[in-house]
């Protein structure tokens, strides 16, 4: 692809969950404190939210990184859409368990044995459950039930729930009220802020191997903030893409139009912000050929910046160059 155009040794905004990769933020650095202390003091429930794609899953592996190993013995669910005996079953097969008893009874004893058995050895047994959103009102119970396992001085099994911002709500159910108030720690995500934004993109670059100084201009990098609205995986798709436009055009620096043609391009809605920032320009909305662009903005009353008007020179999508760009620098 690009990277020896730029001496990098990976792409820089990959999508993966990498926690090598990982940005920290205010939100970001209270989350990592907050769910280890909740975790090594045996705390017994802990919350963790934010929105799509504001990197949770991230995190907790990084925590996983950060946490002694020789004393964290660990059961990570990544998609809790099943049935309450299958997910104590993926509880069970997680923990390394070889042989799961058919029923529920002996798989409760089972788990009960070994957290006791882990508890004597001054382990920590954690359960994290990514996509905790998508948890059907039996499971929050089944789960809730789980953390009933106990000494008197301390949780046997630490639980972590990881999920979309909407799942603060849904424990703010009625019916949820035992379960909600087990938290010992609930921490929440926040969006990136205009500063971050351009400090997350200079740490993915040189993160990647690239120079200090890197290819996006300042009008990119307000054009990006706007357009993603904070949200780290839409800025990765965003300065990848523009990137790759940019030396489809034969340049290698990314300008503002370039990030904001991509934007046209993903059909991004911005999504009102958690809370209100600094304003930034904002640009007419361009048409194209199949239908309007969507990307809309807050009206502020500054002047707009001239270099974030660049769009409107733009009449159709630049994929198929953004391809023919991709195959010529791999060859």
């Amino acid at each position: 692809m690009y990277l020896s155009i730029y001496n990098l040794r990976k792409a820089p905004f990959a999508m993966t969950p990498d926690p090598n990769a990982f940005y920290v933020s205010a939100t970001h650095r209270e989350a990592l404190v907050g769910l280890s202390y909740s975790i090594m003091g045996e705390k017994g429930f802990a919350l963790l939210t934010g929105d799509a794609g504001m990197g949770k899953t991230t995190l907790t592996a990084r925590i996983m990184q950060q946490l002694p190993s020789g004393r964290i013995k660990a059961s990570i669910v990544f998609n809790p859409t099943v049935t309450p005996a299958e997910f104590l079953e993926m509880v069970l097969l997680n923990f390394g368990v070889e042989w799961v008893p058919p029923s529920k009874p002996q798989r409760l004893a089972m788990l009960r044995k070994m957290l006791t058995e882990a508890d004597e050895h001054r382990s920590i047994s954690l359960l994290i459950v990514d996509e905790a959103h998508k948890l059907s009102a039996e499971l929050l119970e089944e789960i809730r039930l789980l953390g009933n396992f106990e000494r008197a001085d301390k949780k046997l099994l630490q639980i972590v729930l990881v999920g979309q911002s909407e799942l603060a709500g849904i424990l703010d159910a009625p019916e949820l009220w035992q379960f909600k108030q087990r938290f010992a720690t609930r921490v929440h995500i926040a969006r990136l802020n205009a500063a971050e934004v351009a400090e997350y993109v200079r740490f993915r670059w040189v993160g990647a191997g690239g120079a200090e100084v890197h290819p996006f201009s300042a009008e990119a990098l307000a054009a990006v903030a706007k357009v993603s609205n904070g949200i780290p995986r839409v800025i990765n798709a965003l300065c990848e893409n523009a990137l790759l436009l940019a030396l489809a055009e034969g340049h290698t620096t990314v300008n503002a139009g370039h990030v904001l043609q991509i934007g046209a391009e993903m059909n991004i809605a911005i999504p009102a912000e958690p809370a209100p920032q600094a304003a930034l320009p904002c640009p007419p909305t361009p048409e194209v050929d199949d239908a309007p662009a969507r990307i809309t903005c807050q009206p502020v009353s500054a002047t707009p910046d001239p270099a974030l008007t660049v769009l409107d020179r733009y009449a159709r999508p630049s994929l198929f160059r953004r391809c023919a760009a991709m195959l010529r620098f791999a060859s």
